[in-house]
């Protein structure tokens, strides 16, 4: 069926089911399940329908048979509850290459050439180091563009192989640019330009930061749907950012006056995610 969607960015393109299929696939659904939700979500759809639209819709389907798979499908979206401040993000992003084998700081100051930078993430293990710069959007339309690629290449050059710490291995190798929605053309014309190293959810291609995350298995606790937004806000106010780190630390669970009933319902989902990503 030939039926135009709204993009987040208002943009509009033809709806491409294969994108709809892969995404739901990626999630862990099932060839049945695919295929069921595929037919439903075609029935829905209408001339100038947002992709919002088709993404809940298609989420409130696989959940009815699949929530671990159904949690996965949401990462993108649970991403942006992650906010109103970068802050939460920056701790994931840290989480996540702790994950991949780093050594991590988090908000640090270090000494450039020049000047003197607040880092959010810092990263090193015995063959690589890097600093990375977080841009935490609260939207899917709004792209990091190439104002941010440029000052975060100038930083770099002010950077390069200063230490993270002392160690021999801590020499700052690389500048990681990350945001959690998109980079506009430019912006990946220039970092490809001058080496720049960018992530975003679907860039680079094969490593992005929604393949990353995949590979890693580390999911935030603002993927589980039996909590609320305010306790979601809660847990991650107290450090607790991942659905692992949930389960290490059910306490928490308890602060926020959940029954016990709802306490294990919590703790379920968390470990049927973990499980499915170990």
């Amino acid at each position: 069926m030939s039926v135009l969607v709204t993009k987040a960015d208002g943009t509009q393109e033809l709806f491409k089911v294969n994108k709809l299929r892969n995404s739901l696939r990626r999630a862990g659904a099932t060839k049945q399940e695919v295929a069921a939700i595929v037919t439903e979500v075609d029935t829905s759809l209408y001339s100038g329908i947002k992709t919002q639209e088709i993404y809940r819709h298609a989420f409130e389907l696989l959940r009815q048979s699949e929530e671990p798979a159904a949690a996965r499908y949401s990462m993108r979206r649970a991403l942006f509850n992650l906010g109103p401040t970068g802050f939460p993000f920056e701790d994931f992003l840290a989480k996540l290459f702790q994950a991949e084998g780093y050594t991590i700081q988090t908000r640090v100051t270090v000494e450039g050439k020049c000047a003197s930078h607040g880092l959010d993430v810092a990263a090193y293990k015995e063959d690589d180091s890097f600093v990375a710069e977080a841009k935490f959007h609260s939207r899917p339309g709004v792209k990091s563009d190439l104002q941010v690629a440029l000052y975060t290449y100038a930083r770099m050059i002010d950077l390069r192989e200063q230490k993270i710490c002392k160690a021999d291995n801590c020499g700052i190798k690389d500048v990681l640019l990350v945001t959690n929605t998109k980079f506009t053309s430019t912006a990946i014309k220039y970092a490809e330009c001058t080496g720049l190293s960018l992530l975003s959810w679907n860039y680079p291609k094969g490593n992005s930061l929604q393949d990353r995350v995949e590979r890693s298995g580390i999911y935030p606790v603002t993927t589980l749907s039996a909590l609320t937004q305010s306790q979601k806000r809660y847990l991650l106010d107290n450090g607790v950012v991942l659905c692992r780190e949930l389960i290490q630390k059910p306490q928490f669970l308890k602060e926020l006056g959940l029954s016990s009933k709802k306490v294990n319902t919590v703790l379920t989902q968390a470990r049927q995610l973990c499980k499915a990503t170990s």
